[in-house]
């Protein structure tokens, strides 16, 4: 028998014997795993599937039991007749240019602001108000709805957007807290260098800071933009004139409206077919941005 031999294990019939079966059960761990995923997956998707479906579908097909998931014929006109007949087109307009766009540019820029304060900025009382600032975040909405109606009416700022876009101008105290601890985790020398320079601080922040940010930024932009695209109470509380609605007014206007006159020809539909269209730009947004979102929730938070 040669040394080669020799060194060789012995797999004897019982270890063979632990290793299929070892073999098998990971196999079965997988397929299992894999299982839980695409169920996982499905439920997730199936809503999204239902709300498409439903908005090509005549209210037969809607109201048919066992349910119609594959609609015949589909009524793709559906789309465009909800969307053209109920002035879609301003409400839309509203949402971006009157409401989204504005708050999510001043959220951008004065949370970054201030986080920069907070995370490169020694002053005296600076960790005192950050602790405040993060009370904030602790507050509902809801507690200071009606104070915040009060003040906005006294100012005589109702039946406008500047009850929902101004207030952003001031910072948004979770997105402060998600910008401080992304500066956080970039090197202090840089903004040392720049100050040795001769760079103000200002400086600091539009020429380093704010590039190296980019993905944190990204987050709050798209975390704004989510919140004021999908914001009902608020227009619903400032806002009385229906050429002021925004999509989720319009939404709301389109289901009273078809309740009210008693006519409930296609309600479901329509509205599943307007819900499918303001739903896709987000999910759209989402698909193209994803790996700067992912990036930017995935390393803000490391340094505390």
């Amino acid at each position: 028998m040669s040394a080669i031999d020799e060194a060789r294990p012995v797999v004897t019939p019982s270890i063979q014997r632990r290793t299929r079966k070892m073999g098998a059960g990971s196999v079965g761990i997988e397929v299992l795993k894999y299982a839980v995923l695409f169920v996982l997956t499905a439920s997730w998707l199936f809503p999204f599937y239902w709300m498409f479906t439903s908005a090509v579908k005549n209210d037969s097909q809607v109201y048919t039991i066992p349910p119609v998931l594959i609609p015949n014929p589909a009524y793709w006109n559906n789309f465009g007749d909800a969307w053209s007949k109920n002035n879609f087109n301003l409400f839309a307009l509203n949402s971006i240019f009157r409401y989204a766009l504005p708050a999510t540019l001043l959220t951008v820029i004065s949370s970054g602001i201030v986080a920069y304060g907070f995370a490169r900025i020694r002053f005296p009382g600076r960790d005192i108000l950050f602790f405040i600032c993060l009370t904030q975040i602790m507050l509902p909405w809801q507690v200071t709805m009606v104070p915040l109606f009060i003040t906005f009416k006294n100012l005589g700022w109702l039946n406008s957007y500047l009850p929902l876009v101004l207030p952003n101008a001031f910072g948004s105290a979770f997105f402060i807290f998600m910008l401080r601890q992304f500066f956080l985790t970039l090197p202090e020398e840089l903004s040392d260098a720049a100050r040795i320079d001769g760079a103000s601080e200002f400086g600091i922040l539009l020429r380093i800071i704010l590039p190296l940010a980019v993905p944190a930024l990204a987050v709050v932009a798209l975390f704004r933009f989510l919140g004021a695209w999908n914001d009902f109470l608020g227009p619903l509380i400032y806002l009385n004139q229906e050429h002021m609605y925004p999509l989720a007014l319009g939404i709301d206007r389109l289901r009273r409206n078809i309740s009210a006159t008693g006519n409930n020809e296609l309600v479901y539909p329509y509205l599943m077919a307007v819900s499918t269209i303001v739903v896709t730009p987000i999910l759209v947004l989402f698909f193209f941005a994803q790996r700067t979102f992912i990036e930017g929730i995935s390393v803000t938070g490391i340094k505390g």
